[in-house]
């Protein structure tokens, strides 16, 4: 069979690793190619979409859009396209519990793989979170394992396979210059639920109108979960919830939140999300629940804490690529704070963070502005006449900590959670997050 493999990062790799057998492959890259395997054919350039038909199966990248393919060729390419996740799903051969939304995926697949493995069962973890998930294959998954995807929208747009347990966290607007709307994006998020059985279960977020949308195309039972504001009462006392100092599902009480050691209230949704989705796998034991969360302290790169120096803490956020998750860490972290935003440019509107900046509840002390938005949100900022902040152009990490630094007091958090993407200045949010621990610890 002929197969042309769009894109060579990961997940292309993953590609030719698993159809390299018997097969007759074309790795198709924009960039020059130097480390593909002597037997893979290598198309390259700006033209490397062109020409497809020839070929028996297409393998799309998550970074590479459909309709990126049908431009350079046709409508009818679509027919022969599918993707390393697609293909997974088609042959695993253990349930596998699907993780997506805008904020949270990371945080939530590692705990609700970390209750399943608490239970005693295995589980296999990864999708964006990592591994590939054809090469999750080597692992010797077992039909009566459990596997557990973090999956963005790039890897589902074009998903044709729903898994049993699907969970849409808090959604809101992203990736809005990859996709051409905000509807596109959300129809993205609904192929992982939109090919549910009635038999399956589809877990959402029940104060967020975009999560309820996302979920509703399922005929799956419907699952929800919901945090409210510190003081106030849950919508409804189903599901699972947080009720004054404590969790519950439905009716039992599972765990108090002090039992929660993630950083910020924002994560009680993630563990109320991974409640709901392992609840009756794991027997309505609270305890499994209990000890689990005592296990999971934060993961790299999330509100991760990097170094106390002169009585002031230095904390890597980089994973925030979105406004949401940059006030997340505002609230969460109650010093008062240097915030290091900005990032490249995918077109999110910034007035929510604007906002968050300037509410005196978040306890902001100053705003080191970096990268292509920098500059947007410091006119923004001007536009409502506030000055507590400083514009830097410098790309050089050990600069822009060097500055953070010099703005910071005794007491005081230094926080890097930009809330947008890194391709203007870092090769992705980890690089970021490494570069950022590794300046700090210079100092």
């Amino acid at each position: 069979m002929k197969i042309a493999v769009l894109g060579y990062g990961k997940q292309g790799r993953a590609a030719i690793d698993y159809w390299q057998v018997g097969n007759e492959l074309t790795v198709c890259d924009k960039n020059e190619l130097q480390d593909v395997p002597p037997a893979v054919n290598v198309i390259s350039g700006d033209n490397y979409l062109a020409n497809l038909d020839s070929y028996d199966l297409i393998v799309r990248s998550p970074a590479i859009h459909p309709r990126d393919i049908v431009a350079a060729n046709s409508e009818r390419i679509l027919r022969k396209v599918t993707t390393v996740t697609e293909e997974f799903f088609r042959t695993c051969p253990a349930p596998i519990i699907g993780v997506t939304g805008t904020k949270g995926k990371g945080t939530t697949s590692t705990l609700i793989a970390k209750i399943i493995e608490t239970s005693g069962d295995k589980v296999h973890l990864g999708g964006n979170i990592g591994i590939p998930p054809l090469d999750m294959l080597k692992d010797g998954i077992k039909p009566d394992d459990w596997v557990v995807l973090e999956l963005a929208n790039f890897q589902l747009i074009d998903l044709r396979i729903s898994p049993k347990i699907a969970v849409c966290l808090m959604v809101e607007p992203e990736h809005l210059d990859w996709h051409t709307d905000i509807a596109e994006y959300i129809n993205a998020k609904q192929q992982l639920f939109i090919h549910q059985s009635s038999q399956d279960i589809a877990i959402f977020n029940r104060r967020s109108d975009l999560s309820a949308s996302v979920v509703e195309v399922s005929p799956a039972l419907k699952l929800s979960y919901e945090v409210p504001e510190i003081g106030a009462q849950p919508v409804e006392r189903n599901g699972a919830y947080v009720l004054g100092d404590d969790i519950y599902m439905d009716d039992v009480k599972v765990c108090s939140v002090s039992d929660v050691k993630l950083l910020g209230r924002h994560n009680l949704q993630n563990v109320c999300a991974a409640i709901a989705a392992t609840w009756d796998l794991i027997d309505n034991d609270p305890a499994v629940i209990v000890s689990a969360l005592h296990s999971l302290t934060g993961l790299p790169h999330r509100l991760e804490p990097v170094r106390t120096i002169n009585e002031v803490t230095f904390y890597n956020d980089s994973f925030s690529s979105a406004v949401g998750s940059s006030i997340a860490a505002m609230e969460a972290i109650h010093n008062p704070k240097v915030m290091i935003l900005g990032g490249y440019d995918r077109g999110l509107p910034i007035e929510q963070l604007v906002d968050a900046v300037q509410d005196v509840k978040n306890n902001v002390a100053k705003t080191l502005l970096i990268g292509t938005t920098g500059p947007q949100i410091a006119k923004a900022f001007d536009d409502k006449g506030f000055k507590n902040y400083q514009l830097t152009d410098s790309k050089d990490i050990d600069t822009i900590v060097r500055k953070a630094s010099g703005l910071a007091k005794p007491g005081d958090a230094i926080v890097l959670s930009p809330g947008f993407a890194s391709f203007d200045m870092f090769a992705n949010f980890e690089d970021r997050g490494l570069k950022f621990k590794e300046s700090v610890n210079k100092l």
